[in-house]
């Protein structure tokens, strides 16, 4: 099966005997689609296979995911693709994805160098060249052209032939006719004397729908090498160590959960693990965007592609290849580019009526202006430029480039877009619900940093040595802001942890504890050192860093903003009278559901921000909703966007890029609109040539394109 995984069942992939049936997702590479109508005829294509559930293409990456039952077979959807004009292959890995540029960059270079040399032949030609000097120009047109046509047309011709082969039209079936009539009707020219000839017209509308498409192609690659650059952090293998102590080298690809890795200082993780045996501390980096090197400790998690920076470490392997925390991200990003929004299935419906719309206007033109008595000539040269102008090229790069392009700025920015149409949702958005832990709060405990400062040099290296060895969130807590004060933890002896009690230990003949305080107001843990009274340590859920600036942002986006979590009541009014949101405490899944059904009923357009896996129903009924990377698996799946930081700024952020973003897709669709509104009845009245069509029609391409790279800076 092509690039196949098991996912929980659905309801549209039951059988018709009620018995749940096996869902598969298959993705397979279909490199000649390339735009918003190709993406309708594949997805059609393929939802009326028997046992399809559905079909999603992702023009980024220019593949398609079926979800289908076990029964279908790999051929059968590779079979219904090539009825639509599609060759289509089983998904190779995603790093092994092929560059879309590439093919293009010959044909390209072609078009532009025999361009160049044909319009200054036509220079002579324009400035009053006669008899003989100009049919001699022509046939060196000709003699540069023809080839060069033939080379340069391929990738359009080849997707007008596969698609008319199969009864079929695309936007490049009037194109290809419209260079075919051009060249011919430039030959015919040339062998009879004629005064005019097309070819430096030709060129110049493939020079500048090769350039377009491969500027397409070139920020879709961009978006991938954000994918390839990512997945490439991971080291190629590792140094395992078996049972009896020998290491010996793995492959990334051959390490298995069960397995522990020997990672050297300075070395990265090739999966994600467990720390077994020693302390180091991780830069994360490239999953958080935090600088500062975070301490991992025995019995806590470190994930692919982080840089081990102080001490080797035994790491036994929980999750490896494409199950680990970076492929996952790399996932959502690829995901970024599968846009199905109202913007996009405008664009679609636009390109399925392009084609009969530009035949029937062309074929009407030539009528028009042979009844008009203008003759066959004069008549076929008004209609080929019909056929030109009217390219739908810019159209169908409006919505795609420019969600490309904003979903590679927020990712720099360290925000994932796992669907481009959540930009479009995100843009609406006048009202935000949060939750509390893990979502306003880092949803871990942090202790009182005044009881830090007032623990001795000696206590707070007890202090650190007794938190490492226990699991406890607040010794994780205590250990991790500890170690970040540049503290050493004590050599201890004999420790034990009694569960519910705290861990205790040997230190310079005394026996020291960090343990429960038998009195507390609170979270807090009381540290014994054998020396005087225990100090109690008291510890808090964080805001996030940037929390109230966040929250003042998105009020200024008018957007009102307001708590809801599942929390008790003491938790929840600390944290509103912190942050001045009205709040609602213990809340759940159904109450949070049920709000934001409210919220919608009348008229609002409802933002949620959560992490927990009760946070996953109100995530997926949100007409928006964000979650941090540190997420359950049911939050990161069920959110529109990721962000992998700990700043809560990424709200804002994600907002204000999403909304330029919008107002950008809506310039395009003006400009690719308006741009057909002024030229067509132009070609028709006979005012355009040729040469002209093919430069009002890539220039049009070029303006989306270019218009939609100025949200290369849409994330700051």
């Amino acid at each position: 099966m092509a690039h196949s995984r098991r996912r929980p069942v659905t309801a549209a992939a039951r059988r018709i005997s009620g018995e749940a049936a096996v869902e598969l997702h298959s993705v397979f590479s279909v490199p000649g689609m390339h735009c918003a109508g190709c993406m309708g005829k594949v997805e059609r294509s393929l939802a009326a296979v028997p046992g399809v559930a559905s079909a999603r293409t992702n023009l980024t990456a220019r593949t398609v995911e079926v979800v289908h039952e076990q029964g279908v077979e790999t051929p059968n959807l590779i079979a219904a693709l090539a009825g639509a004009g599609f060759e289509a292959q089983p998904r190779v890995d995603i790093e092994e994805a092929p560059s879309a540029v590439k093919p293009l960059l010959a044909p390209l270079a072609v078009a532009a160098f025999a361009c160049m040399n044909v319009m200054l032949l036509s220079v002579s030609v324009w400035s009053g060249a006669e008899g003989t000097t100009r049919e001699m120009f022509h046939w060196l047109s000709a003699a540069i052209g023809v080839p060069a046509i033939a080379y340069a047309g391929k990738p359009f011709f080849s997707s007008a032939f596969a698609a008319l082969k199969r009864g079929r039209t695309n936007m490049d079936v009037p194109i290809s006719i419209g260079v075919t009539l051009a060249t011919s009707l430039s030959v015919y020219e040339t062998v009879t004397g004629g005064t005019d000839a097309w070819f430096d017209g030709t060129l110049m509308l493939l020079l500048f729908l090769l350039a377009g498409r491969a500027l397409d192609a070139m920020m879709r690659d961009r978006a991938r090498a954000g994918v390839d650059a990512l997945l490439r952090q991971a080291a190629t293998g590792a140094m395992v160590v078996d049972a009896d102590g020998a290491t010996r080298w793995v492959t990334a690809a051959a390490l298995v959960p069960g397995m522990v890795m020997r990672v050297a200082a300075g070395e990265r993780l090739a999966a994600d693990g467990i720390v077994m045996r020693g302390n180091s501390r991780f830069d994360q980096s490239l999953l958080t965007g935090e600088s500062a090197p975070v301490p991992a400790r025995e019995g806590e998690a470190v994930h692919a592609g982080t840089l081990n920076v102080d001490a080797p470490v035994d790491v036994r392997v929980t999750a490896a290849g494409t199950d680990t925390a970076l492929a996952e991200i790399a996932r959502l990003m690829e995901a970024a580019g599968q846009s199905r929004s109202a913007y996009v299935r405008i664009a679609d419906r636009a390109s399925r009526l392009y084609a009969p719309a530009v035949h029937t206007l062309a074929a009407l033109t030539f009528a028009g202006w042979m009844l008009a008595g203008a003759g066959l000539y004069h008549s076929l040269v008004i209609a080929i430029a019909v056929l030109i102008i009217t390219c739908p090229c810019a159209l169908g790069l409006a919505v795609p480039v420019a969600q490309v392009v904003a979903a590679g700025a927020l990712m720099k920015r360290g925000i994932l877009v796992k669907d481009g149409s959540a930009m479009e949702r995100l843009a609406e958005v006048d009202r935000a619900l949060l939750d509390k832990t893990g979502t306003l709060t880092l949803g871990r405990p942090v202790p009182d940093e005044a009881a830090l400062d007032a623990l001795s040099a000696a206590d707070a290296s007890v202090a650190l040595a007794l938190a490492s060895h226990s699991r406890h969130p607040l010794s994780l807590g205590l250990a991790q802001a500890l170690a970040a004060r540049g503290v050493h933890a004590a050599e201890l002896g004999d420790v034990a942890e009694e569960p519910g009690r705290g861990v205790s230990a040997t230190w310079q003949g005394r026996r020291v504890s960090l343990g429960r305080p038998s009195v507390a107001d609170g979270m807090a843990a009381a540290l014994d050192t054998g020396m005087g009274p225990a100090r109690v340590i008291g510890f808090a859920d964080r805001l996030r860093p940037d929390a109230l600036d966040a929250l003042d942002a998105l009020e200024g986006l008018g957007i009102e903003c307001s708590m809801l979590s599942g929390d008790g009541i003491a938790a929840v009014t600390e944290i509103a009278r912190q942050t001045g949101l009205t709040a609602r405490a213990s809340a759940s899944p159904a109450d949070k559901q049920q709000n934001i059904a409210s919220l919608q009923s009348v008229g609002r357009k409802v933002l949620m921000v959560g992490d927990g896996l009760n946070d996953g129903p109100a995530l997926a009924a949100a007409d928006a909703s964000i979650a941090p990377g540190s997420a359950s698996d049911v939050g990161r799946q069920a959110a529109d966007f990721v962000f992998t930081g700990d700043s809560l700024l990424a709200l804002p952020r994600a907002v204000r890029a999403s909304r330029r973003t919008m107002r950008v897709v809506r310039q395009n669709f003006v400009l690719a609109i308006g741009y057909n509104v002024l030229a067509v009845p132009l070609a028709m009245a006979g005012i355009v040539t040729p040469l002209i069509a093919a430069v009002a029609m890539s220039t049009s391409s070029l303006i989306v394109v270019a218009n939609s790279l100025r949200l290369q800076g849409a994330a700051r």
